[in-house]
């Protein structure tokens, strides 16, 4: 069956021949996987037939940065760790104009080759969609990083480059008492990467994830134009690139939305052994008015001494009754909490505190808190990230489950997987936790349920030495995709990976088709993003 973009295309061919005549552009074949190799070895496979004059090509190119041909292989590496596609060239980009230049010349060569381009910021993506098999791969960490400019006026924002990480926003910011409003839990990430898919984490429910924090953007598209856009500027692209998948630009500049940023937090867990009220605690705090800045929750299945492992960071309100709790063969669900204050005004915190937990059903002796800096609550990952890197346990598979869920289906999903098919969670953090999408804009290209309150639910694994290993997570995972399919709980993936295009269509649903017209407005050969697996390479006709 024809592609869907060939027929947009014929229908506005006189656009398109401008630029090129497209002969197919349709769903990338099964035919080969390089994901399902176990060994992780980088796969052998021929290269095009006419590679062997591409690297002269982009010699030939006057760049401010540098390609580099050998010693490829962390480009065909990511997070992870599971996929592994060689690239035949890495750009080093040092200006904007680098990226625009690469992008206009594969297009230029489009008649003899296949070359795609994946942008790569700090390698974090999951199943290979930053790398881009026998493509370039563009190092976004050489891209020169102008200055950030912070705005700290009645609308605050920075502008900061789509290759800056966000722990260099937050210490920037915080100097004019300012930082973003929406979060990751990981912050040593790009701008550019987040922005590429949504960006959620505990202040979703009150924000918005990061997309929908943002004023203006910078992109390269796939034809190589470098486009400012915003709501009222090329405002198609502004809202396709969010979330976009990377399918329609690579983001080169962003002007992000600023607010009050608090010195200290109350950092807060409580324990349920009943999902239905762990849930309902949940739903009432994403509504309230005054709740909390940042609610999270996880799952925890077969663990023992958990309260134990929080007193080296968290203080039990009643030692005595915390000591007497044994969490040995339940399933137990924690309630994660935080409030942002400022010294001064620790009394009033601490009464608003005391009000809201005052109308949770949490299990009394489970209560523990902690008192901690800003910036040290969100920069919290990083911490655990250095204990594992010293051990040699950082840089194993990842093989991460994100799911979206509306809200009338949860409890169907929670009796189905919690203690069914995940009976522990020793190989990672099983998180769970509902936003209100009446923070977010759908007007964007991140697809989630089509309910008012959905939960972001992420069972996050590491294929550890010694344990079950990748085979048995990876297993577990399509166990848990195939019970909400065949529930049919309407759920949808974030960070999503399929291998078909009826796959990805399906996953888009009603905005499959704005997502169709965007590719072939914004990326008609389809050079961009081929990690992703969403669209073939096109070849244009000389």
């Amino acid at each position: 069956m024809g592609s869907p973009v060939c027929g947009f295309l014929k229908q506005n061919n006189i656009i398109f021949l401008r630029f090129f005549a497209i002969l197919v552009l349709s769903c990338i074949p099964d035919g080969t996987n390089l994901c399902s190799n176990p060994s992780f070895d980088t796969p052998t496979i021929p290269p095009h037939s006419s590679s062997s004059s591409i690297p002269s090509s982009l010699k030939t190119l006057t760049l401010d940065g540098y390609f580099s041909f050998e010693n490829l292989k962390h480009a065909a590496k990511d997070f992870g760790n599971i996929c592994h596609y060689l690239p035949i060239a890495v750009l080093h980009p040092k200006s904007v104009s680098d990226i625009s230049s690469t992008i206009k010349h594969i297009l230029y060569m489009s008649s003899v080759t296949k070359l795609t381009v994946a942008a790569r910021g700090r390698g974090h993506s999951l199943q290979g969609q930053a790398q881009a098999y026998q493509g370039v791969v563009i190092n976004m960490e050489s891209l020169d990083r102008p200055s950030m400019y912070i705005e700290n006026g009645e609308v605050p924002y920075v502008d900061v480059s789509g290759s800056e990480l966000w722990i260099n926003i937050l210490h920037e910011t915080l100097k004019y008492g300012l930082s973003p409003k929406s979060w990751t839990d990981y912050l040593h990430l790009t701008v550019g990467g987040t922005l590429s898919n949504a960006g959620i984490s505990g202040q979703a429910f009150r924000h918005g994830p990061q997309i929908d924090n943002v004023y203006q953007l910078e992109v390269v598209t796939g034809r190589g134009e470098v486009v400012t856009c915003s709501d009222k500027e090329n405002a198609d692209l502004f809202y396709g690139v969010l979330g976009g998948l990377g399918q329609f630009g690579i983001i080169t500049r962003a002007r992000i939305s600023l607010g009050p940023a608090e010195k200290m937090v109350k950092w807060i867990r409580i324990l349920y052994s009943e999902f239905s009220t762990f849930s309902n605690d949940q739903e009432h705090l994403i509504s309230s008015n005054n709740s909390f800045d940042y609610i999270e929750g996880f799952v925890m299945i077969n663990r023992t001494g958990l309260l134990n492992n929080w007193r080296s960071s968290f203080n039990p309100k009643d030692p005595i009754q915390a000591s007497q709790f044994s969490s040995d063969g339940k399933i137990l669900y924690c309630l994660e909490m935080v409030k942002y204050f400022n010294p001064e005004k620790i009394d009033v915190l601490n009464q608003d505190i005391e009000k809201l937990l005052s109308e949770l059903n949490y299990i009394p002796s489970t209560l523990f808190l902690s008192e901690v800096s800003y910036v040290e609550f969100l920069d919290r990952v990083h911490l655990s990230e250095i204990k594992l890197r010293s051990k040699g346990l950082w840089e194993v598979p990842h093989p991460w489950l994100n799911l979206l869920i509306p809200k009338s289906r949860i409890l169907d999903f929670a009796e189905g997987v919690f203690g069914n098919i995940v009976k522990d969670n020793n190989n990672g953090p099983i998180l769970i936790y509902p936003v209100n999408k009446a923070k977010w804009n759908n007007r964007t290209s991140m697809v989630t349920p089509e309910e008012d309150i959905i939960y972001l639910v992420a069972f996050l694994s590491s294929a550890l030495p010694g344990t079950d290993g990748l085979e048995h997570i990876m297993t577990q995972n399509q166990h848990i995709l195939d019970f909400c399919a065949k529930a049919q709980l309407g759920a949808k993936q974030y960070l999503p990976h399929y291998h078909t295009q009826d796959e990805w269509q399906a996953h888009f649903g009603t905005q499959w088709e704005t997502f169709v017209q965007r590719k072939s407005a914004y990326d008609p050969l389809a050079i961009l993003a081929p990690g992703q697996r969403i669209f073939q390479k096109a070849i244009s006709i000389t």
